[in-house]
């Protein structure tokens, strides 16, 4: 694979070309749902069926952890042409030479408050079966350019770009298991739902559930833990490997809100892999910050989401690290 045609790719994917093909959407998923089911044991240990399972093992080097998305197509286009600090190349660049990793910790759909006007617009045409649809559209060429975006990156380079399933990877709008429906400022899921299928297919409707639901939920590092929202409660290493299976696991790891987690769950997981790091700590996003992060969990907990700038943690070293030092706001390269 030419990694220059990847870029390009990528370009054009936050340009919104083509994005709601649905041929281009189904070309993605026919690529990625190869690129998950044969993930590297020695990252994605296999759970009790075999395949690659809800925790990745991160290699011992440089790292950069990416808050929510939620339909920023800019996001990702601004980071893969971002020079991190002492690298001397872009982030693309060390992505394709196995220099670098970077973990997403989910919610790749649904603009957010920057969009609310456009989603009041999408709920009247929603209201009328989509028999007009322009700013649904509009949403949609956000959401999925960003989603097709994360499916080239994590087809050309599998075992170096990771994303985790967030709330809001539920395309099906279920509620079940680890997914609630989802309704924050409209009815979002259900629209995003109705538009999917009215508009792309059925068939590609049901290849994108399956993506959904082989996406992990945990990531660990050199003494650092990832997760998309701060852990309910602590769950072994073998119900993380399995959650997949067990999908419960997965709602305690991505639907948690401000203090409504355990007393001491973070400090459990972190005395579990890091027995004798104490600085060890967990990213994390799900809940919006001002500026460039929250501590919760007595500060072993850093939730990095802030919607109103590209901020980005680069981990180059756990030996010095320094959160007040590692934390980033990328230059905008354009995108939504």
């Amino acid at each position: 694979m030419n990694n220059r045609d990847v870029l390009n790719r990528i370009m054009s994917k936050a340009s919104g070309r083509d994005v709601l093909d649905s041929k281009t959407i189904e070309a993605c998923l026919d690529s990625v749902i190869p690129a998950l089911s044969t993930e590297s044991p020695f990252i994605r240990p296999p759970d009790r069926k075999g395949n690659p399972g809800g925790l990745v093992l991160l290699y011992p080097a440089p790292t950069i952890v990416v808050p929510d998305l939620h339909a920023r197509t800019g996001y990702l286009l601004s980071l893969m042409q971002w020079e991190p600090p002492g690298m001397r190349k872009t982030v693309f660049e060390a992505l394709s030479e196995g220099e670098l990793q970077v973990v997403c910790v989910g919610d790749g759909f649904h603009a957010e408050a920057r969009a609310i006007r456009r989603w009041q617009k999408a709920f009247d045409e929603f209201s009328g079966e989509f028999h007009t649809h322009k700013a649904m559209d509009e949403e949609m060429r956000e959401s999925i350019g960003v989603m097709l975006m994360v499916m080239e990156l994590k087809t050309a380079f599998p075992d170096f770009f990771h994303f985790l399933k967030g709330n809001h990877e539920n395309i099906a709008n279920e509620n079940l298991d680890e997914n609630r429906s989802f309704g924050k400022f409209v009815y979002e899921g259900a629209m995003v739902k109705l538009w999917f299928k009215k508009f792309i297919s059925s068939s590609v409707f049901k290849k994108y559930y399956v993506f959904e639901k082989m996406l992990p939920g945990f990531a660990v590092g050199d003494r650092f833990c990832v997760t998309h929202a701060e852990p309910r409660r602590y769950h072994p290493r073998g119900e993380l490997v399995n959650a997949l299976i067990n999908r419960k696991v997965l709602y305690d790891l991505t639907w948690t809100g401000n203090g409504e987690a355990e007393t001491g769950s973070v400090q459990r997981y972190l005395n579990e892999y890091f027995p004798y790091y104490p600085q060890a700590i967990m990213f994390g996003g799900h809940r919006p910050v001002t500026g460039q992060y929250h501590l919760r969990a007595e500060g072993k907990y850093v939730q990095i989401h802030n919607p109103e700038i590209y901020n980005a943690v680069f981990i180059r070293n756990m030996s010095v690290f320094s959160l007040q030092r590692s934390f980033y706001t990328l230059p905008y390269k354009g995108g939504a």
